[in-house]
């Protein structure tokens, strides 16, 4: 019963934003991608947010439900109770398509489109088809892979979806660095736009560094260049090269609305914050600093922070890393790979699942002193662990996928001033 009551909530919703989008005609972003779409659709609104009436998606509303909250209005969240929360949306979406000017609506609309499983971007697609669709990053073993029977190529061939449904007008913003990206790239017709360090990006990353200050990290510098104009970017309170990646993608959405990249820069001081969980710097207790990634993990993902921790030289480097969830057959190799690099990275390693523990088993493996290695059950037992042993100065990555509950030891560990 409750299944057919969400299929026909979805059908319902799903016209609704149909004849939305064909009464007031917005300009449709759709972001996808194992990783990072959430911080590019973040970057994009930063950008257009400032120079155009723009509307984007809220949390994780990425689905065939949340994404028509974000086409029918700026819902931030399903109140209760939801019964009367819906009937809310339904009725007040009829009005304003039977009633309102164009005016009142926004000009664009920055939507995120998840596809946890075949099929997923075609519903979403069908929904609002976008005029600028922008693929993030997919990686080796993208996460939610365990849900595609065929495996890695199936969820690159599902987010390939995304713009093999564009036309020629349309244009596609796509990773650069990314192999297993430049592998989908003739499944369009759009205009290809890339970003990345490649030398052959359109908008180029480079000069990236983290800034420090009286011993502190305080966020990323870096550059971006396009056509011969090169512009330096300062992000406060950022980590990781992942939100360079989001600047990029979002300034080559910026140069189809003419924004340049000085437009982009400012706009992305001011306005462009990382979100709670995703490489987010915060204080710690003992006057130490937190990399809070517990939002979720994937190898991808988990790869560019490692990398990112390794670039950081005088301190004491430390990480929670919890499980890696939906890898399916590929959860041995994608956690034994992390432990590979985790001796050259880290002095400190503590992880969390039994998945978990195969990094552990790996990093001791390929060299890391086992006296500084620690593997537990659950988060409230690693969350002591790290606190007893953090010291002034220490930089602390916790890192894992949502199911994990990492969140908690960042809530645990994070200075009350």
């Amino acid at each position: 019963m409750k299944k057919k009551l969400i299929s026909s909530l979805q059908f319902i919703l799903k016209l609704l934003s149909k004849a939305t989008i064909n009464k007031f005609k917005p300009v449709i972003i759709a972001v996808t991608g194992s990783v990072g779409k959430t911080s590019s659709k973040e970057a994009i609104w930063s950008i257009l947010k400032g120079q155009q009436n723009s509307r984007k998606t809220s949390a994780n509303f990425n689905n065939e439900l949340g994404i028509p909250l974000a086409i029918l209005g700026d819902y931030q969240k399903i109140s209760k109770p939801a019964w009367f929360f819906w009937i809310k949306v339904v009725l007040s979406s009829v009005f304003n398509i039977l009633f309102k000017s164009k005016y009142f609506y926004p000009k664009i609309l920055v939507l995120e489109y998840g596809a946890d499983k075949p099929g997923d971007i075609n519903k979403l697609v069908d929904i609002a088809k976008p005029h600028i669709a922008v693929i993030s990053a997919i990686g080796k073993i993208p996460v939610h892979v365990e849900n595609y029977p065929q495996g890695i190529e199936s969820v690159a061939k599902e987010k390939s979806k995304l713009i093999s449904n564009l036309s020629t007008s349309d244009i596609a913003v796509l990773n650069a660095d990314d192999p297993t990206i430049s592998k989908i790239e003739e499944k369009t017709r759009a205009k290809i736009l890339t970003f990345g360090f490649s030398k052959n990006s359109f908008v180029r990353i480079s000069n990236f560094k983290h800034l420090e200050e009286d011993g502190k990290i305080y966020g990323i510098a870096f550059k971006l260049e396009n056509n011969g104009a090169s512009v330096p970017i300062i992000l406060n309170g950022a980590f990781s090269v992942a939100h360079a990646y989001a600047a990029a993608c979002a300034s080559c959405v910026a140069l189809t609305f003419d924004i340049n990249l000085v437009g982009s820069a400012n706009a992305l001081a001011s306005y462009y914050k990382p979100i709670k969980g995703r490489s987010m710097i915060i204080d710690g207790i003992k006057e130490s600093q937190i990399i809070d990634e517990s939002y979720n993990s994937s190898p991808i993902a988990l790869e560019t922070a490692l990398i990112s921790m390794k670039e950081i030289k005088n301190k004491r480097k430390l990480a929670v890393l919890g499980d890696m969830m939906e890898l399916g057959n590929y959860t041995l190799e994608a956690h034994e790979f992390i432990g590979k690099i985790i001796p050259e990275c880290l002095d400190v390693l503590i992880t969390v699942g039994s998945r978990a523990e195969f990094i552990a088993q790996s990093a001791i493996k390929n060299g890391m002193n086992k006296n500084f290695v620690f593997s537990f059950n659950n988060a409230q037992d690693a969350g002591l662990k790290l606190q007893e042993i953090i010291k002034k100065g220490d930089l602390v990555l916790v890192k894992g996928s949502r199911v994990v509950g990492l969140d908690k030891i960042v809530d645990e560990v994070k200075s009350a001033a």
